[in-house]
C-alpha cells in the first residue's frame, strides 16, 4: 500500500464527523449512533440523507452545502476516496455532512428504522455479470426499506444504459415501486430546477464531454 494512502486514513481518524467501525463489533455490541444519529450526532432533527457508494464524496459535500436544513451522509468501502470528502467538509466547516466507511451491504447494521429520509446511489458500478451486487436490485432495495422512513425517497444516476433500464423496468416496475420521475438524457429533457442536475461529479462531467447520456430515476418503495 502506497504511503499516500496510508497517510490518508490516517487523517481519516482526525475528523470528528468519519466513522470506521470495525464489523466484528458492530455485529457483536451494534453501532452506537444507530438510531439516534439526529440527537447524538447532529444534533437536530433534520432529515438524514444518504449517498451510497460515494466515492471523494462530490454529491454528499455538494448537497450538504446546498441544502444546510438537511443532514448527509456519505457511505463508501474506500477510505483514500473518503478522504477528498472530508477534506472539503472540513474546509467549508459543514455541520451537516459525515461520512461512514463501510459496505454497502452492511448498512441495517448503522442506521434504524425510519431514520433515513432519502437515498442517492450516483454513478454506481452497473455490476453488468453480477445482478444481485447491483445497488438497485431487490436484495439491497430490501435493506434500504429497513432504514427509510415512509415516502422516503431514492435516486439514481448513472450513465449505464442497462443499469437504468433494469432499475426501471426489472426491478421498479416489476416490484410495484412507485415512480416519481425518470429521463434517459438528464440534460435533454430535465427541469433546471431539478436537484439531480444541479451538481456534476468529476467523471459525470467527463462523460457529458464525451457525449455520454446521463440517466436518473427517483422512486419510493413498495409499502407492502
Amino acid at each position: 500500500m502506497g504511503k499516500g494512502k496510508l497517510a490518508k486514513f490516517a487523517e481519516n481518524e482526525t475528523f470528528s464527523n468519519f466513522f470506521q467501525p470495525v464489523y466484528e463489533e458492530v455485529a457483536t455490541h451494534g453501532f452506537p449512533l444507530k438510531g439516534v444519529w439526529h440527537k447524538e450526532f447532529f444534533k437536530n432533527a433534520n432529515p438524514i440523507v444518504l449517498e451510497l457508494g460515494c466515492g471523494k464524496g462530490e454529491y454528499t459535500v455538494g448537497l450538504g452545502d446546498k441544502y444546510p436544513e438537511k443532514n448527509f451522509i456519505g457511505v463508501d468501502i474506500k477510505g483514500a476516496r473518503i478522504w477528498r470528502g472530508l477534506k472539503r467538509t472540513n474546509e467549508k466547516k459543514l455541520n451537516n455532512v459525515a461520512f461512514l466507511r463501510t459496505k454497502i451491504s452492511n448498512i441495517n447494521l448503522f442506521f434504524g428504522p425510519n431514520e433515513v429520509n432519502e437515498i442517492w446511489i450516483t454513478f454506481p458500478d452497473p455490476q453488468p455479470k453480477k445482478e444481485n451486487k447491483r445497488l438497485t436490485c431487490q436484495r439491497f432495495l430490501d435493506n434500504y426499506k429497513n432504514i427509510l422512513a415512509p415516502n422516503g425517497i431514492i435516486h439514481l444516476k448513472t450513465d449505464d444504459t442497462m443499469l437504468y433500464e433494469y432499475t426501471l423496468n426489472e426491478v421498479i416496475n416489476e416490484g410495484k415501486h412507485r415512480l416519481l420521475l425518470h429521463s434517459d438524457d438528464l440534460y435533454k429533457e430535465g427541469n433546471p430546477h431539478l436537484e439531480a442536475m444541479e451538481i456534476q461529479t468529476f467523471y459525470e462531467q467527463m462523460w457529458l464531454d464525451m457525449g455520454k447520456k446521463i440517466k436518473y430515476i427517483r422512486f419510493q418503495l413498495n409499502s407492502e
